[in-house]
């Protein structure tokens, strides 16, 4: 019996299809795909695990990368510059197809940022900003107005002291040395308190936004100032550190010092409830999900918003006593 084999003609149509159907599989740009596998590659830099706050971002944007089919190549910078340079080079070298990071501070990303330009990597900032000039080497700022933050602080406070006819002397907790929060969270509660003339700063420091700087600088606070009666602290983590500082000392946290931070996370709100803390002005760390959608936009090629803000509140210890039974973070 004779076997019929297909005529040339017949294999070459059927290796042309075989090869349309496979550069088809590739996926392209235009619609969001990279990669053999279809998915999207997110290379994400964190400032580091400086809080429980930071955390809780880190948490939510490995959550929603996973649950948005991404390929997520995390990198935590421990709070150094220099590391986070390097993880953005390493993702140009990998050829990522969008590039998102938090920046440790504001300043010194132009040179790493264009070379992701010039390899037609778009690059989304979160929770915090960069001072560039150039607004084209990133497409989107994702996070909170932190000089709004630093404003209801001290918008608080001034209603709190409106009845004050001595000096209120105030001391802060700054958060990391040239980072966005910290230099934005400063100039909105000094525009505030500018309000009432009896308000001072008396000191003025980093903690670093963790607690143990929070402490020791809180200690270094109450031994050079014995009169202190408010405490602003950039984060409720470096708040957390200096109620330690605060009782040791002998005095009581949210009588003897009226406590104000920034964040709202469980701890702090605990803290809050217990009237350990008076008031906090929250900073959502829940951006994962925000993030993912802007990543498919930019992928995709669509416009997006230059800025887009993060919905946020305040929280007294009454509001705190409600909203910590379905806290997430």
């Amino acid at each position: 019996m004779r076997t019929h084999l297909p005529s040339r003609k017949v294999i070459a149509v059927l290796t042309a299809a075989l090869l349309a159907t496979g550069m088809a599989a590739c996926g392209n740009s235009d619609t969001g795909d990279k990669g053999d596998d279809g998915k999207i590659t997110l290379g994400f830099s964190q400032v580091g695990a400086e809080s429980g706050w930071r955390t809780a971002n880190t948490t939510s944007i490995k959550e929603a990368a996973a649950a948005a089919g991404f390929d997520l190549k995390f990198d935590d910078a421990q709070q150094k510059q220099e590391n986070q340079i390097k993880a953005i080079r390493n993702f140009i070298q990998q050829k990522v197809d969008v590039i998102a990071f938090s920046p440790v501070v504001e300043s010194g990303w132009d040179t790493v940022l264009k070379e992701a330009k010039d390899a037609k990597i778009p690059v989304i900032l979160t929770d915090r900003s960069v001072d560039s000039a150039d607004k084209s080497l990133y497409k989107t700022f994702l996070g909170s107005d932190f000089v709004k933050e630093g404003r209801l602080a001290g918008e608080w406070l001034v209603e709190q002291k409106k009845a004050a006819t001595g000096p209120v002397n105030i001391v802060e907790l700054q958060g990391t040395t040239g980072s966005a929060p910290a230099n934005d969270r400063k100039k909105g509660f000094a525009e505030a308190i500018a309000a009432n003339p009896n308000l001072k700063i008396i000191a003025s420091q980093s903690g670093d936004f963790t607690r143990a700087g929070g402490k020791q600088v809180m200690e270094q606070f109450l031994k050079a100032n014995p009169k202190i009666d408010v405490l602003f602290a950039h984060n409720d983590d470096m708040g957390l550190g200096a109620l330690e500082a605060i009782t040791a000392a002998g005095k009581v946290p949210g009588k003897d010092i009226t406590i104000i931070t920034v964040d709202a996370v469980k701890d702090g709100m605990q803290a809050l409830a217990d009237g350990k803390f008076n008031f906090i002005a929250e900073c959502s760390p829940l951006l994962g999900p925000q993030l993912m959608d802007l990543v498919k936009k930019v992928q995709n090629g669509e416009e997006v918003p230059a800025r887009i803000e993060t919905q946020e509140t305040t929280f007294t210890q009454e509001q705190a006593k409600e909203a910590l039974p379905n806290r997430k973070y």
